[in-house]
């Protein structure tokens, strides 16, 4: 807690001639009644107002000391101070082509890599991160972002069928570029992932991977599928068949395209080699982020003004009820 007008807070030192003048004044009165002797009352039970008689005063010390409070403004702050944090820009380009519902991973290729791009991103609160959705064309489900909550919001509503199938390797990685090459950060990244063969697109893979590199863009590419055949859902009059569809990834040109931008390629033929592949990713080269302090404070004078009028009151109170004087 702070203090807008600190300086009146010497006003405390106000209260100690007034405590002392009550203390003085106490020994020093006269009594009302005079008796001759008092030993007849030495015995006698005390009230309870014995005990209340310096509660009046008691509160408005309090009193005055809750006003003081209120005159020197205090007020709450929550303040950052200016430091330097480790992150990277990074887009995820995400193939969403049909075929990725395979359930070869579980529950199949999309719900997977969903789940664990959603681990990737809570596990890295000082990137920025967008997300490129690819199949026969692309788009930016996402750009560039800090709130991460907005981005899981979109990752979780990632799904099949939002584009035309198809698999547009060159165009993910097209898009993705487009929204990096503003990017001042020193470390740029894309993740692409996808379980097929560039057959669409007016980009092919390899020119967009050097139209990355002349951007100084990474891209760590993601072959995902087991080996051999995967079973794949097939709706035949509304009963769900699975067929075996072969897996068919294209790693030459994924290996090509991660070699040309210094980037690695990798192969995730399980949830838990998927898990292995980000946690690799993980461990990239973080850039330094400047994070300027600021400060935001709110009043709080009202809950001592509301406190010293209850004490105010509660001493009136006192004063011509139960503790009332007799002249």
């Amino acid at each position: 807690m702070v203090f807008a007008n600190i300086e009146y807070l010497l006003l405390f030192l106000l209260l100690i001639p007034y405590i002392v003048w009550y203390v003085m004044k106490r020994n020093r009165c006269d009594a009302s009644l005079q008796m001759a002797d008092t030993s007849l009352y030495a015995h006698a039970p005390k009230s309870y107002k014995n005990y209340l008689i310096h509660l009046p005063f008691a509160l408005r010390v309090i009193t005055l000391t809750l006003i003081i409070i209120v005159l020197a403004r205090p007020q709450t702050t929550n303040s950052w101070q200016s430091s330097e944090v480790e992150g990277i820009d990074i887009m995820m380009a995400i193939d969403v082509s049909t075929s990725m519902l395979a359930e070869d991973l579980k529950p199949n290729r999309l719900e997977a890599a969903k789940e664990v791009a959603a681990e990737f991103i809570n596990g890295r609160p000082n990137d920025n991160i967008g997300i490129t959705l690819f199949a026969g064309e692309s788009f930016t489900q996402c750009p560039l972002t800090v709130d991460h909550a907005v981005l899981l919001n979109f990752i979780h509503g990632t799904r099949t069928g939002l584009i035309e199938d198809g698999t547009a390797v060159g165009m993910g990685i097209a898009n993705a570029v487009s929204r990096l090459k503003e990017s001042k950060a020193k470390s740029k990244v894309i993740i692409l992932l996808t379980d097929g063969t560039n057959n669409r697109g007016d980009i092919s893979p390899l020119t967009a991977a050097e139209i990355a590199k002349s951007f100084g863009i990474r891209v760590y590419t993601i072959g995902v599928g087991t080996n051999g055949e995967a079973p794949y859902p097939y709706p035949v009059g509304g009963v769900v068949q699975y067929v075996n569809m072969k897996v068919e990834i294209d790693e030459k040109t994924l290996a090509q395209i991660a070699t040309t931008t210094e980037g690695n390629y990798f192969r995730a033929t399980s949830n838990t080699k998927l898990k292995e592949v980000y946690q690799e990713i993980d461990k990239l080269e973080k850039t330094k982020l400047n994070v300027k302090e600021f400060s935001k404070r709110e009043e709080v004078y009202r809950w001592f003004a509301l406190a010293a009028f209850f004490t105010f009151l509660l001493e009136l109170l006192l004063r011509n009820t139960i503790l009332r004087k007799i002249p």
